[in-house]
């Protein structure tokens, strides 16, 4: 009887032991995911399948309908400020990059990234995280020789780097290309998208640790030079013959009917600079030249995304990575004009086998065919140097005012695609919540436990800007009074429904040389609820809330260094 009651007792122990055990299991804290931040560059609002363009996605798209689209996200309206932003969860101008890579002779303007700013990466790796990069990095000057590298990514946090320093160049022969803190010449048959895209699945191929990994892909798609192989370029053909009148009224239709925007809305007007289309518009083929190699390189980017994904699904990864997708401002509606050379002058000899490419515009491609510039040329091979330019810049925009340097919508309206399905349940769904890219690092702050440091290197950190986005994941608003931007003089304030914008009379890479620019009459005030293209100014109607959101932008200004002391301009 003895031996049956302790029979009997070992095993209700034994029982209990395994229940605890399964109940330690069911509670543990779920292993935090790995991050991936992917970013395209110089694109439009709505260039990709699943926000309404025509440019074949599958990939994003199928990351969108196993995900969250947020159709009220923003950038900063510009490249360098945008990765500063993205990097740092701070305003640009507190990340020390308001404007571009070149001092400008104050903290918020100096053109390289602030020691008071910690990157995603550093704050990553103190919560255990591998860190990885490859890309477009331009958060610091370029210099050829003996560059000063304490704001290279290897010593801004990331373990491994393969990518540009610097900001542009040919897609074929990048200037600034380096591996981890060495410039490098591309191997045979380099181009751009392409090998981003091996380095990103080297790291995570490569990645054998329990701990899991941040990985920043910063693509070069589709800035120009309009640069594609022509094999990619082929698949459009014809598609583009319509014109861009043609294929704006078609994305306005499908973003109606797909719902990321309200049919209330109106499409604005084409801009005043950009034709109408005929069949006897100027240079037709080249125009629709450009269009096609720019939908090639966005597929090329969508096509290696796809790679990535099926790298994760191979090792049961992507449930419990975190993916972001986003752009770095509006469409690019630069013509390049300020580039002028007389090609004929340059010898056409080939490059010496491993010469390293420290020039923007390439005067010759490594072959030595001699480069030509816009018209000179038709847009894809190594030996043209194109952009496609304002009018195509239009349509990518669509339904948007404005362009990239702007800050109205088409100038900070990016897409936002976010896919993790261990972390959230809703598939499909779009998220109108206004968000920024400052909410970016305290998204993932949030999601990987890690702490934001208050010093960091003997150096006191400025508070992070942003605001988790998690409570939005499960459709939730986030506590927030406004959002704030400013580039080249040009500003605005979201507030709730309300935005309050002032374009800069001529584009400045300061505001306050011309102090009467702040004045009330300067500013347009829009509902974002009944007027997302910004096409009904109601200022008049509401002068005190002028008078407030303008104050606010001024507090702001002030305290983000835009406007710096001793200038009081109250």
């Amino acid at each position: 009887m003895l031996l049956k009651r302790t029979s009997l007792f070992a095993i209700a122990i034994t029982l209990g032991l395994i229940s605890c055990q399964s109940l330690q299991r069911e509670t543990a804290a779920p292993q935090p995911p790995n991050i991936i931040l992917i970013m395209g560059d110089d694109m439009g609002f709505s260039d990709l399948g699943c926000y309404g363009g025509e440019i074949r996605t599958p990939n994003l798209d199928r990351l969108a309908a196993n995900g969250l689209r947020f159709t009220q996200f923003y950038n900063t309206a510009r490249c360098c400020p945008t990765r500063a932003s993205l990097l740092t969860g701070l305003y640009p101008q507190q990340a020390g990059i308001g404007h571009m890579v070149d001092d400008r002779g104050t903290e918020a303007f100096r053109g390289d990234l602030s020691d008071r700013a910690v990157t995603i990466a550093e704050v990553m790796k103190g919560a255990g995280y591998e860190t990885y990069m490859s890309g477009k990095w331009h958060v610091t000057p370029y210099v050829v020789e003996d560059p000063d590298q304490k704001n290279w990514p290897r010593q801004r946090g990331f373990d491994k780097f393969f990518g540009m320093i610097s900001g542009a160049g040919s897609l074929y022969d990048p200037r600034s290309l380096a591996l981890d803190n060495e410039y490098v010449a591309p191997r045979d048959g380099f181009y751009c998208t392409t090998d981003f895209t091996d380095y990103a699945l080297q790291c995570i191929e490569e990645h054998q640790s329990e701990n899991p990994f941040f990985m920043y892909l910063a693509y070069t798609a589709a800035h120009w030079p309009m640069h594609a192989p022509a094999s990619a370029i082929a698949r459009y053909d014809g598609q583009y013959d319509k014109g861009w009148d043609a294929v704006r009224q078609e994305r306005y239709q499908r973003m109606q009917e797909m719902g990321i925007i309200d049919p209330s809305w109106e499409l604005t007007p084409r801009d005043s600079f950009v034709a109408a289309w005929s069949e006897d518009i100027p240079d037709r083929e080249w125009e629709i030249a450009n269009m096609e190699v720019y939908a090639a390189m966005v597929e090329l980017m969508d096509e290696g995304i796809g790679r990535i994904i099926a790298s994760l699904e191979a090792r049961g990864a992507l449930d419990n990575t975190l993916i972001f997708f986003l752009q770095d401002n509006g469409a690019c509606a630069e013509e390049l004009a300020w580039v002028k050379r007389d090609t004929s002058t340059i010898p056409a000899e080939p490059m010496p086998p491993g010469a390293i490419q420290t020039l923007m515009v390439p005067e010759v491609t490594r072959d030595g065919k001699r480069v030509k510039l816009m018209k000179d040329a038709m847009p894809g091979p190594p030996e043209s140097y194109t952009a496609y330019g304002l009018n195509w810049a239009n349509a990518s925009n669509t339904p948007f005012r404005e362009y990239k340097h702007w800050v109205h919508e088409g100038g900070i309206s990016t897409p936002l695609i976010v896919h993790w399905p261990a972390g959230f349940s809703s598939r499909g769904t779009f998220r109108s919540e206004p968000s920024h890219l400052i909410d970016i690092m305290a998204t993932c702050v949030d999601v990987s436990g890690a702490v934001y440091p208050e010093e960091y290197r003997g150096n006191r950190i400025r508070p992070m800007e942003g605001k988790s986005l998690q409570p939005v994941f499960t459709e939730q608003p986030l506590d927030r009074e406004a959002i704030f931007w400013e580039h080249e003089g040009n500003r605005a304030v979201r507030m709730g429904k309300w935005k309050l914008i002032s374009k800069a009379s001529k584009q400045r890479s300061f505001l306050w040389d011309k102090i009467d620019s702040l004045a009330p009459e300067n500013w347009e005030l829009f509902d974002m609820e009944a007027d997302r293209t910004e096409m009904h100014d109601l200022a008049g109607a509401h002068p005190d809330l002028v008078r407030q959101m303008s104050g606010m932008w001024l507090e702001w200004g002030k305290r983000t260094g835009i406007v710096p002391r001793p200038y009081d301009l109250d």
